[in-house]
Order: structure tokens, then sequence, then C-alpha cells
């Protein structure tokens, strides 16, 4: 995972699929507990999501919430959007086109 500190406020993160993933993710939590920030998930290199990846983004947004930061999942492949709009976490997540509108939309929700 490529993990970048774009502002003093936003992390953004390139995800891959597993087993990547659920060690990119468990990394950036483990993070964020010393450097609370919001957070950029690109998803372009993410093939599917798996039941335990969902439980690990859920788990993120609680994370952050908690905090009142907020987190954008960017570039999502039709594969993995189709899970999330079978699951429904379409409408619990913030799902921008593209990396630059994602950090776009958290600059104005501040």
């Amino acid at each position: 995972m490529a993990v970048q500190q774009w502002s003093d406020d936003i992390i953004v993160a390139d995800l891959a699929t597993e087993p990547a993933f659920s060690e990119d993710l468990a990394a950036l939590a483990d993070a964020l507990e010393n450097a609370p920030s919001h957070v950029v998930l690109n998803l372009d290199n993410v093939e599917y999501l798996n039941s335990s990846n969902i439980a690990q983004l859920l788990r993120l947004r609680k994370q952050l919430a908690e905090s009142d930061l907020h987190l954008r999942l960017c570039s999502v492949p039709d594969s993995v959007w189709g899970v999330m709009l079978t699951t429904g976490l379409d409408s619990l997540f913030n799902v921008a086109q593209d990396m630059p509108t994602a950090l776009t939309s958290l600059q104005l929700s501040e």
C-alpha cells in the first residue's frame, strides 16, 4: 500500500487485492490511533471485496466517525461496486469517482 500524508489532516492510501488489503487496512487503522486524519482509500487496484474486507472497512469508518473524521472511497472498480450495491454499502460510504473529487469533497466538508 502506498500511503501519503496528502495534507496536515488527510491521508491517502492506494489499496490492492488480498492479502495486501487486510494487512494494509490494519496498519492504517493502527497508524490512525496515533495521528487521527481524514482518509481517502483508492480502490483502483482492488479486484474484489470479501466479508473480512467489508468488516475492516466498516471498522475503519466507525473509528474515523468516533473522532469526527471522514472516510472517502474512490476509483471503485465495477466488480467492487457491484458488491457494495448488493450489500448496501453504497449508502454507508461516501464514494467519489476519482482521487481529485474525493480530496475536494473532504476539503469542502471541513
